[in-house]
């Protein structure tokens, strides 16, 4: 029931309820097992969610508070334990040098991609590519260092984004052969007010490298879902033209509800709309239920809606404005 809901509101068919999805960041999934007297494995069935994801990113601690990532970058998670921050860029300069993008471990794409289909729950079931482009591109140069090479390293851009292109395509023909529902990529492209970069710019590098990992996708009549943080008001048609159903986050500091519901929501369904950055760590937890209906009504006219929070929910977020939320969604 769960997965035909999903199913349904990528279709634009109106479901009663919306479904939803709750994701936590690790401090606040901490909070609530200690809270509720759960175990960290019982917090998906407790949220109850529609969806679920294999991630195909397997790196290692190889120090209490550092994670070194598949392609060899060193995040310190001492504060920020979800993502962290890079200990030292490996691209020092717009050259590769001696470095090599590595070859995916299809072995874990096969294991992850298994055990979610194994665990058998009625839920809607993405593969998923974090730091897909993008976030790839700036994890290994720098932020800053990339943008500037966005401007005027383009034979060093476009092959370093090919490497990854290659690497991403590698993992997609493997997910593609286990029944998974779509394919879900992450890659933040926006801030407050607008792109990290001009729209000219994301067309030239990123977009024909999207079309080809979208069409995969497609082509195997999986639904297409992209993660991006920010205002992608200025390519969310592209982004429609190279095949995208699903978009999160609307950020509702960014974009009115209505507004972009009226100008895509023919095109497109949208997962967020509920602020992590205004809304939850500061508000009761009536007024979280308040929010989380209003936004149900608008974004879920008609369908086209995932109910969530427009990102994972961060440390400052009360438990009780968290079960809040949850008690919205389900008493739909």
């Amino acid at each position: 029931m769960k997965r035909e809901r999903v199913i349904s509101a990528i279709a634009h068919k109106q479901t009663d309820p919306a479904p939803h999805d709750i994701d936590l960041t690790v401090p606040v999934a901490q909070k609530i097992c200690a809270q509720l007297g759960l175990k960290h494995d019982e917090l998906w069935d407790y949220f109850d969610n529609h969806i679920e994801e294999a991630k195909y990113r397997k790196g290692e601690y190889i120090e209490p508070t550092v994670y070194q990532d598949p392609f060899g970058v060193r995040w310190n998670r001492e504060i920020d334990k979800d993502i962290g921050v890079i200990i030292e860029y490996i691209l020092k300069e717009p050259e590769m040098g001696g470095y090599r993008i590595p070859e995916p471990n299809l072995d874990f794409v096969d294991e992850v991609t298994v055990n979610m289909m194994a665990a058998n729950k009625d839920s809607y079931k993405f593969g998923k590519i974090g730091f897909s482009l993008f976030e790839r591109a700036w994890s290994l140069r720098g932020f800053e260092n990339f943008l500037g090479d966005l401007a005027g390293e383009e034979d060093f851009v476009c092959g370093l984004l090919d490497q990854i292109l290659e690497y991403n395509i590698k993992i997609i023909d493997r997910a593609l052969t286990y029944p998974i529902d779509g394919f879900f990529f992450g890659d933040d492209y926006g801030q407050q007010r607008g792109l990290l970069m001009s729209p000219a710019t994301w067309r030239k590098y990123f977009k024909p490298r999207m079309k080809i990992m979208f069409e995969k996708a497609k082509l195997a009549g999986k639904s297409v879902a992209l993660h991006s943080c920010g205002n992608l008001s200025d390519i969310l048609g592209d982004l429609i033209d190279i095949g995208l159903d699903v978009y999160q986050t609307v950020q509702p500091e960014i974009y009115g509800l209505k507004e972009i519901k009226d100008k895509f929501g023919a095109h497109l369904t949208f997962w967020g709309g509920i602020s992590t950055q205004k809304t939850l760590p500061y508000v009761t937890p009536d007024e979280v239920k308040k929010t989380a209906r209003e936004a149900i009504k608008i974004l879920g006219k008609g369908g086209g809606y995932i109910a969530a929070p427009t990102h994972q929910i961060p440390a400052d977020v009360p438990v009780e404005n968290v079960i809040a939320l949850l008690e919205a969604f389900k008493d739909q």
